[in-house]
């Protein structure tokens, strides 16, 4: 396969990653990142650095629709963002310890666990008094609705802070956005809407990323000419998403998301437990 025939390549599969991650939340890096190293034989570090590289332009791409129409929450986003900073610059530093077949299996877990999400039917919070925590730190917040803007609490913030380092660790260590385990800890932990949850995981990936990019830069992993096709085809991947996301029924999208990272969980875990990701 020539350099053309590969860049094309690379983009198609990043476009379409890019386009299920915006409208699931989850960010296309969990299937950028099995792809390039089970399909097309990229070396793990390198796959990692160009997924973070594009999950920064998932989040520019995808984030910045979703705020103009309202649904994320910024204040939230830019509190929990502390906490999956400081995760994702812990886990970068630990991808020199761990040897790449470990991190093929932690990867297949997570994978499974995205699986698993997907298949989930989204809910809308349901309503909960006001936290003073939240109240302090003005977390509360309103998106539109049908009828009008739909006005919410947020609550369990110390618990939902605590889970977002976990984000943001398996995001440095990985090199993918942790969208599942962000939606997850705003959706059913802190009680945000889903479509808000969705959207501001979104918009937190993109930081998430940059702060463990610098990490994986300094050690020669991102490749100019493997991160450029992945950017740009999940940018434009997560552009087309953001668009459809609010009247979109992603039903089908998330059966279909489920099952690809289903089989590509599998493949990472046989090939970290079988030896062959060295």
């Amino acid at each position: 396969m020539n350099v053309l025939a590969f860049s094309t390549v690379v983009y198609a599969v990043s476009a379409v990653a890019g386009f299920l991650g915006a409208l699931t939340g989850l960010g296309g890096g969990v299937v950028v990142t099995p792809v390039l190293t089970l399909l097309l034989g990229v070396d793990f570090h390198y796959a990692i650095g160009a997924t973070l590289v594009s999950v920064i332009a998932t989040s520019s791409g995808a984030a910045a629709t979703y705020v103009k129409e309202g649904f994320s929450n910024i204040r939230a986003g830019m509190f929990l963002e502390i906490a999956t900073t400081l995760g994702a610059v812990a886990g970068a530093h630990l991808t020199a310890a761990v040897p790449a077949s470990a991190l093929a299996v932690i990867f297949g877990i997570v994978l499974s666990y995205s699986a698993w999400h997907s298949l989930e039917r989204p809910r809308e919070a349901k309503p909960t008094p006001a936290e003073p925590l939240a109240i302090r730190l003005k977390l509360d917040g309103t998106y539109p609705g049908l009828e009008g803007p739909v006005h919410y609490h947020v609550s369990h913030i110390r618990a939902g802070f605590g889970l977002m380092f976990g984000a943001g660790l398996l995001s440095g260590l990985l090199g993918i956005g942790s969208g599942a385990m962000k939606v997850v800890a705003m959706d059913q932990v802190m009680r945000i809407p889903f479509k808000v949850s969705t959207t501001t995981s979104n918009f937190m990936i993109g930081v998430t990323a940059a702060a463990s990019a610098g990490i994986y830069l300094g050690r020669g992993y991102i490749h100019p000419g493997l991160a450029m096709p992945v950017m740009l085809g999940v940018l434009t991947g997560s552009l087309v998403g953001a668009r459809h996301l609010v009247g979109a029924r992603t039903r089908a999208l998330r059966l279909i998301f489920a099952a690809v990272i289903g089989v590509l969980a599998l493949e990472m875990m046989y090939s970290g437990f079988s030896g062959a990701m060295r």
